[in-house]
């Protein structure tokens, strides 16, 4: 990582601390995140899935030990996003990686996090391995009201490819109502080859907003993810048509806040010396404020990477990449190969 964000990060708290005493108006404030869990599975072996591939199961002991050391080090991190500002762990957060809801009742019961009484959505998706996508939800801000989990039907030389569903939740957030898609969209294994996977992965994002815009015209939407691709490629490009510039959006458009943090060297993963920043949360128009300063409905406020220094390498050649929990089939200790990334939606209390 060759730029380091902390002043920037002094920078944003400072101004929206500012912003929120600014001519003695009050704030709600609600973080919402998504966090790639890196492989959180179980130590019990299911004969119908691959799980026996993940790093858990691949350790030749201490399997309960890491499995609950693991669990306590990502409740750890869960619990400080947006802490500093919304005074709380996030209303509404996204979670990939993870291998069932038994994992998720674990990590919710931690004592980091069992009382703050968050709510599971999840689905078993069909992917191979068992990975799945879910949200977790502080029950006293977010009332769900709907959700499924949508297969997105990628095909590849003919053949079905069993990938992640993408799960669509709606609920009204304090008295309003949004809509979440989470995502884990096919990975870069096969290199050029790929990029179809996450691009037919994308049209389907397209074709649920445009669902609920049926309804809804001004529908508030947030599509995020682990989407396996960088800010600037073709999916989002190309197919979601998502907007780096809130001045250049238009009503129904998808913004982008991470374009432009990848533009600046930002990341939220490393792979060997290529650093990544595939976890994104997009937001629609409907969600930004464009220069109005109308905060009378929750609007995004800031856009952020969680990527503290005790969730980094500390030191050698990857210094300042994630601390990943599994390297070279054993376990480092670490966190996540993936940063969280987070938003704070902010409104004008009345």
């Amino acid at each position: 990582m060759k730029k380091n964000p902390t002043l920037l990060f002094v920078f944003l708290m400072a101004s929206l601390c500012s912003f929120s005493q600014k001519k003695g108006k009050q704030y709600n404030i609600r973080t919402v995140a998504f966090y790639n869990l890196e492989n959180l599975f179980d130590t019990i072996n299911d004969v119908t899935k691959n799980d026996e591939a993940s790093p858990i199961m691949e350790l030749k002991s201490n399997r309960s030990k890491v499995y609950w050391d693991k669990i306590d080090k990502l409740a750890s991190v869960i619990s400080k996003i947006g802490l500093d500002k919304a005074k709380t762990s996030p209303a509404i957060i996204g979670v990939a990686e993870v291998e069932n809801l038994s994992v998720l009742e674990d990590l919710i019961a931690s004592k980091h996090l069992v009382q703050k009484r968050y709510g599971i959505i999840h689905y078993d998706s069909p992917d191979k391995r068992g990975i799945d996508v879910a949200l977790l939800y502080q029950e006293r801000y977010f009332k769900p009201i709907h959700h499924e989990a949508i297969n997105p039907n990628v095909y590849r030389n003919n053949r079905k490819v069993y990938t992640r569903d993408q799960l669509l939740v709606s609920g009204y957030l304090d008295n309003e109502l949004i809509h979440i898609i989470v995502n884990h969209w096919p990975s870069k294994r096969g290199g050029t080859s790929s990029i179809p996977l996450r691009e037919k992965a994308a049209y389907e994002n397209t074709k649920i907003i445009a669902q609920i815009r049926e309804k809804d015209a001004d529908a508030k939407i947030l599509t995020m993810g682990d989407f396996n691709d960088d800010p600037i490629e073709s999916s989002f490009k190309k197919v979601l048509k998502t907007k780096e510039k809130k001045k250049n959006l238009k009503e129904g458009d998808l913004y982008n806040p991470y374009e432009e943090m990848f533009k600046r060297g930002l990341n939220t993963g490393a792979y060997r010396d290529h650093i990544s920043l595939f976890d994104q949360i997009l937001i629609s128009s409907s969600l930004v404020d464009t220069g109005k300063k109308d905060y009378s409905t929750y609007k995004m406020f800031r856009a952020m990477i969680f990527n503290k220094r005790f969730m980094m390498q500390a030191n050698g050649q990857y210094k300042g990449y994630p601390l990943r929990s599994f390297s070279n089939g054993g376990y480092t200790g670490g966190y996540s190969d993936h940063f969280p990334v987070y938003i704070y939606l902010i409104k004008e209390k009345i």
